[in-house]
């Protein structure tokens, strides 16, 4: 005789359950998200305030004398130490450059001089051919210490 297939006869088999799971609403979630993402990533890299140049950053020692460029509030430009006009960075660093390719370049830029006026600079330097090129700014983990 065949067993009795009513529920009644055995309380162990029941019907039995799948365990499939669904992944439909995780592939629907996961477009959504992709598509906020996309659509909020440009909006995270343009138009935010920033007041700079201060950092607590700590200072890289430098493996040779750097050669240091610097930009007053005014817009004066300074190579060491002497005053000079930003068309004449070309002339003036070039030879600087061939002689140690590797010169480590540091612009001081005042912190109220004009973005024109350094990119003017950082073009003029890219035209002598200076390839490590850093902008200093204040270091704020040492309040005591010399500005940068």
């Amino acid at each position: 005789m065949l067993p009795d297939p009513s529920p009644s006869a055995d309380p162990l088999a029941g019907p039995r359950l799948q365990a499939d799971i669904n992944m439909t609403p995780f592939i629907d979630v996961m477009l959504v998200l992709l598509i906020i993402f996309m659509v909020a990533a440009p909006l995270m890299v343009a138009g935010v305030p920033l007041s700079l140049p201060q950092t607590s950053a700590q200072a890289v020692p430098p493996a040779q004398k750097p050669l240091v460029v610097s930009v007053t509030g005014e817009g004066q430009v300074f190579l060491a130490e002497q005053p000079i006009q930003p068309e004449q960075i070309p002339a003036l660093v070039a030879p600087m450059i061939q002689n140690a390719p590797d010169t480590a370049v540091y612009v001081r830029g005042d912190g109220a001089v004009d973005y024109a006026v350094m990119v003017r600079v950082l073009a003029q330097l890219g035209q002598a051919g200076a390839v490590r090129v850093s902008l200093l700014t204040e270091n704020q983990a040492v309040p005591d210490g010399p500005a940068h």
